[in-house]
């Protein structure tokens, strides 16, 4: 269908019900105007295009495992309404056009697929180390035209470069070898593209939960082949809303914070012969206290604590969602919050003590939930964003506390996502 007659569909309800599902209800208006917009801008862009597709990815929410993943633990995440979307029409020019909304295109020739130094940190990085998984798996592989643009908020940890990636995988995988590849491959994929051509060493987990969609647990036991489950609960369905709210912290000058997580850890699996703590039984690690005092730092050993106590919460709160006990998922989430502030000690940065933005949004909502909900810090910590949720008789009064401390449009109410990587028209 041509981009023209696409716009007149979308804008007369043609795709109401996906756009719903995906968005719900009350977004309906807003994202038929995003899409209208983003056939608008393709048109402009790449005028007289034949059949156009669109294509769609989520960011996500880590839910329970904080900093578990790294040392080969469990983690349960959920896909959520923020997403990138691919205006996309396919040809057989032998390259990838893409324009991302704000930046210049990317041009992509198919028979060049190698690392580029120059390209580390970009987007075309991540498109050319796509397009690499999926020649070296020996499926088809094609040039497309694509104009993308995305909500999914950069530096939020709501992971929008694994949606980019999952995004690019999708359209090659449906178009040109009719979802053979598979949501898990396709995020593997991401993960490779982020490590070995973007230059950044992340996990697994948001290119998993953005191509799986829906709640979804992972067991990292085998990195090579985690285990992975998708769950479903309605929260929208039982009043509860998930708010994710940007404290505006910086941060520049954490890395050594990020870093010192995993590696303290992993000083205190050392001291067993092991690489990661999920080697180590934890009766090991507490018979042993008293000797690891001797070897690490006092911090190391309360972080690996965490580690074992977050690590049982996750299939603990898989069951609670499973059962739909909210209050049951509440007081895990709460813990988990708290056992990431006692024992890991990632809401602040000892390097800017005076700046707490952290603890003083999770202050705040304690004070407006009153013992309703939950909230804890997400993603990384030191700086950045809180997670809550929130039952729909305080949510306004909760957004507009929020956006009392950190600034108006700080506080975002988002829906679970059930789809993961999709084309929707």
């Amino acid at each position: 269908m041509y981009s023209k007659d696409l716009m007149v569909e979308v804008k007369n309800g043609v795709y109401d019900q996906v756009l719903t599902e995906m968005y719900g209800e009350a977004a309906l208006p807003q994202q038929k105007e995003r899409y209208y917009k983003a056939i608008e801008k393709f048109e402009k862009l790449y005028p007289g295009s034949g059949d156009v597709n669109i294509f769609s990815a989520p960011g996500r929410t880590e839910v329970c495992g904080n900093h578990t993943d790294h040392q080969h633990g469990r983690v349960l995440a959920a896909a959520i309404n923020l997403d990138a979307i691919a205006v996309v029409y396919f040809h057989n020019d032998g390259v990838i056009r893409l324009q991302s909304a704000g930046y210049s295109e990317e041009y992509i020739e198919l028979n060049d697929l190698s690392v580029k130094a120059e390209e580390q940190g970009t987007t075309a990085a991540l498109i050319r180390g796509m397009v690499y998984q999926f020649k070296k798996l020996g499926v088809e592989i094609g040039g497309f035209n694509a104009y993308v643009t995305s909500d999914v908020l950069g530096g939020s940890g709501l992971s929008s470069s694994a949606a980019f990636e999952v995004l690019i995988g999708t359209i090659l995988d449906q178009h040109y070898n009719d979802g053979k590849v598979g949501a898990i491959d396709i995020a593997k994929m991401g993960q490779y593209a982020e490590n070995n051509y973007f230059g950044k060493q992340s996990g697994l987990m948001d290119q998993m939960v953005s191509s799986v969609g829906g709640f979804v647990f992972i067991d990292f036991n085998d990195t090579t082949n985690p285990v992975i489950e998708k769950h479903t609960c309605d929260f929208a369905a039982a009043g509860i809303n998930l708010c994710i709210t940007d404290t505006k912290g910086s941060h520049a000058d954490l890395t050594d914070d990020y870093v010192s997580v995993p590696s303290e850890m992993k000083m205190v699996a050392s001291q067993f012969g092991k690489r990661y703590l999920r080697e180590v039984p934890e009766a090991d690690f507490f018979k042993s206290l008293h000797s690891l005092r001797g070897t690490c730092t006092d911090r190391a050993i309360l972080r690996a604590a965490h580690y074992y106590a977050d690590d049982a919460r996750v299939p603990q709160e898989v069951e609670a969602l499973d059962k739909e006990d909210f209050q049951g998922f509440f007081n895990l989430v709460n813990a988990s919050g708290n056992s990431s502030a006692r024992w890991l000690q990632n809401l602040y940065s000892t390097k800017k003590p005076a700046e707490q933005g952290i603890p003083m949004a999770l202050m705040v909502s304690e004070k407006v939930l009153a013992g309703k909900g939950a909230c804890r810090v997400h993603g990384g910590g030191f700086a950045g964003t809180i997670q809550a949720f929130v039952p729909d008789d305080v949510v306004n009064e909760y957004v507009e506390a929020m956006e009392a401390l950190f600034g108006e449009g700080c506080c975002y109410k988002l829906r679970i996502r059930p789809l993961g990587g999709v084309r929707v028209i």
